[in-house]
């Protein structure tokens, strides 16, 4: 950096200073009204490589600004990550070993600015301040790389993504504590009989050898369908109870389920020799459950007994092939979601709505040709 600076035209930020591969780099806290006109970057200014690296996915930022807006009292942002390219100063508090580590980056106003990690962030913020100016009080952490002519920022934009890792959709709902459905899985791995201990909870699928015969993902998307709710969305307690009942009612119709908690046979057996140890059944099983809970409120608990006569073997080629399984091989597609409900719909006499016999048609039109 630059030994001495023009004292006006400058923006002091204070800043902690610190070393990664022998270069220097900078964390400041940055008001959240500030943040957006500190970090507006002149595209002009910009080669076109990196101009790529700033298109925005413009539908994500009304979701992250909401996020922001409904959990004003614990919404989380990471930091961003911004190179600098122009004259800039870091002035020490003092020359003792931590004291050179604080003090104030001064930064030319003149100097041009790329976000390399937070652009939706930085964009949602923006949309929240202009609901709630009152945020704007508030702060987020920014590291700053000065980087000349912004040569390193590809390579920095590509080394901050390359080993960034979604979690798992089952580790996401184990850590949501927003979503109601979520905390609601949770309950049900503890309150459902064949769901204690057999949950994957961590992954969203599966390993050949796991002594789990269900996910946590699985139990979410299937008890979305059965409530028939969108994610996020608030559960009634008569709804939860209900869940609860119906999945207990579920398990207690479905022998093998049954005799992999009593470890009587292992889930790995069950997941090679029958389609209800598959995600699939789950789903399907969810998608008849809410027709039949929707006809049939006073007596749905009796008439779901009928599921322990259902053929779920594998080898029952004649019934599965074409609905749970392609080639002999389970598969989870929407269409075969439904198609598989369709069996377990037509086993307990409820009527296809106009979707499922659509799909229905298709799939006879389909083995008829056969």
């Amino acid at each position: 950096m630059d030994a001495k600076m023009d004292a006006g035209f400058v923006n002091d930020l204070p800043a902690l200073r610190g070393v990664q591969a022998g270069r220097e780099y900078f964390v400041t806290m940055c008001p959240l009204k500030i943040v957006t006109n500190l970090l507006k970057v002149n595209d002009d200014d910009i080669s076109p490589e990196l101009k790529a690296q700033r298109v925005i996915n413009k539908s994500r930022v009304p979701a992250l600004s909401q996020y922001i807006l409904d959990n004003r009292d614990s919404y989380l942002f990471s930091s961003l990550t911004a190179s600098v390219d122009g004259d800039a100063e870091f002035s020490p508090i003092s020359e003792t070993t931590n004291g050179q580590k604080m003090g104030v980056l001064r930064v030319s106003m003149e100097s041009k600015w790329l976000i390399n990690d937070g652009q939706h962030r930085r964009a949602a913020i923006d949309l929240a301040l202009k609901e709630d100016p009152s945020l704007g009080n508030e702060s987020i952490s920014i590291v700053i790389f000065i980087d000349r002519g912004l040569e390193r920022s590809q390579q920095m934009f590509a080394d901050l993504n390359r080993f960034a890792v979604r979690p798992t959709k089952s580790l996401g709902i184990l850590y949501d504590h927003r979503d109601p459905v979520s905390k609601l899985c949770q309950d049900l791995t503890k309150e459902v009989k064949v769901f204690r201990g057999k949950v994957e909870k961590a992954k969203s699928t599966i390993s050949n050898r796991s002594q789990k015969l269900f996910t946590l993902s699985g139990i979410y998307q299937a008890t979305r369908r059965l409530l028939g709710i969108e994610e996020g969305a608030e559960v009634s307690p008569e709804g939860k109870q209900m869940v609860i009942s119906f999945w207990n009612a579920v398990g207690k119709n479905m022998p093998d389920w049954v005799n992999a908690v009593k470890k009587e046979v292992s889930p790995k057996e069950l997941r090679t020799d029958y389609v209800h140890a598959h995600g699939i059944a789950l789903q399907a099983l969810a998608i008849a459950g809410s027709a039949l809970i929707a006809t049939h409120p006073n007596d749905w608990e009796e008439r779901i007994e009928k599921i322990k006569t259902i053929d779920w073997s594998r080898e029952n080629s004649e019934l599965w092939e074409g609905r749970a399984m392609i080639g002999g091989q389970i598969n989870k597609s929407l269409n075969c979601q439904i198609l598989t409900a369709n069996v377990i719909k037509k086993h307990l006499n409820l009527p296809l709505d106009s979707r499922e016999q659509e799909a229905e048609d298709k799939y006879a039109k389909g083995q008829s040709k056969k």
